[in-house]
């Protein structure tokens, strides 16, 4: 199935590249820097052809990327240097930071060495109820109960609804309402509790395949590296715009207290889960500041600009991600000209 906007985005990425218009564009609207966002980077996915593949990205790509981005003067520096950097206005030249959510096994077992082959820093984002597995990688668990099915009963608010996994393209249909049932019509408390029913019903443990996840030790060795630094991400990696206000305030300001049990230090970055529009706003931007974090990072698309100084708690990362696995593309995002495009026009991209 061809993801029209996937095209779309595409399209006007090249677009951008082969007119000139990024190159050209940069020194006006390229920003002070970027923080990069990976989630896996592995040569070897366990699923190549999986739903979620865009998550990954081949460590030989990270590698190209980097070097690509140091050949043309960016400095990689770590999460804490980038916002010293940001609050000076950019004035020691472009600077890039690497930060990775949810602290999949890869990072430390093929993305670090590249990392170490650049002296790249990076920020892995924690969420510990990820790491207890009170908490399931739930987009993993509704491609595996589609995987094995050809047909499905969602128990709605409405009523039961039949759900066809009867071929291939009836499996990307059926993962796409899966997805939307369980972010959008179970209540967020209730997701896992639903998420075990349903797979329950289908003949399915719950319990992800070794090593996907770091172990608590494997982020110990990690946080004690010099290159590595540990952020949070919420303690149980929930869409925090849809909790209650105490509930979201416990989601954000206890996830410290947790790390700091675990590793010995408070982290003092954080990565809202999701960090769309309707997973964080002004609301959640507040308990973050309140909370104590230096920095809180959404998954808003665009570059950094001097203007970010005043919005620590709101700042835009680029996508480094599986769909746009090209070092041209990634060089055009920098560039800045599809920050305005991807946000309405706004060049400063907060929430």
């Amino acid at each position: 199935m061809i993801d029209g906007g996937e095209a779309i985005r595409k399209l006007a990425l090249n677009v951008a590249r082969y007119t000139g218009l990024a190159p050209l564009a940069k020194p006006f609207v390229g920003g002070i820097g970027a923080i990069l966002m990976l989630h896996r980077v592995t040569a070897t996915p366990e699923r190549p052809n999986s739903v979620n593949r865009h998550l990954n990205i081949a460590p030989a790509f990270l590698d190209r990327l980097i070097a690509d981005m140091k050949g043309r003067g960016y400095a990689f520096v770590s999460l804490d240097e980038a916002i010293e950097r940001i609050e000076a206005g950019g004035k020691h030249g472009q600077f890039a930071t690497i930060t990775a959510d949810d602290a999949y096994r890869d990072n430390m077992t093929e993305a670090l060495p590249v990392l170490e082959k650049h002296s790249a820093p990076i920020t892995i984002y924690v969420a510990p109820g990820l790491i207890d597995g009170a908490v399931d990688l739930w987009w993993d668990v509704v491609e595996d109960i589609v995987d094995i099915s050809s047909r499905l009963i969602l128990r709605t608010a409405t009523g039961e609804t039949v759900v066809d996994c009867s071929t291939p393209g009836r499996k990307i249909q059926a993962v796409a309402r899966l997805n939307a049932w369980l972010t959008l019509e179970v209540p967020e408390e209730e997701q896992g509790v639903a998420l075990r029913a349903l797979a329950r019903s289908n003949g399915i443990e719950l319990g992800r395949g070794p090593g996907t996840l770091m172990s608590w030790d494997e982020i110990r060795a990690m946080a004690a590296h010099p290159l590595v630094t540990i952020g949070a991400h919420t303690v149980n990696h929930r869409n925090l715009k849809r909790l209650s206000e105490s509930d979201a305030r416990h989601e954000i300001g206890d996830v410290r207290r947790i790390l700091k049990e675990k590793l010995g230090q408070e982290p003092r970055h954080l990565a809202y889960p999701y960090g769309y529009a309707s997973a964080v706003g002004c609301r959640e931007v507040g308990l973050a500041r309140d909370a104590g974090y230096v920095s809180a990072v959404t998954t808003r698309h665009g570059v950094l600009r001097a203007e970010h100084s005043d919005f620590p708690h709101a700042l835009p990362r680029i996508s480094v991600n599986g769909r746009y696995q090209s070092v041209a593309h990634i060089r055009t995002m920098l560039s800045g000209v599809t920050t305005p495009l991807a946000n309405a026009g706004k060049m400063v991209v907060t929430i």
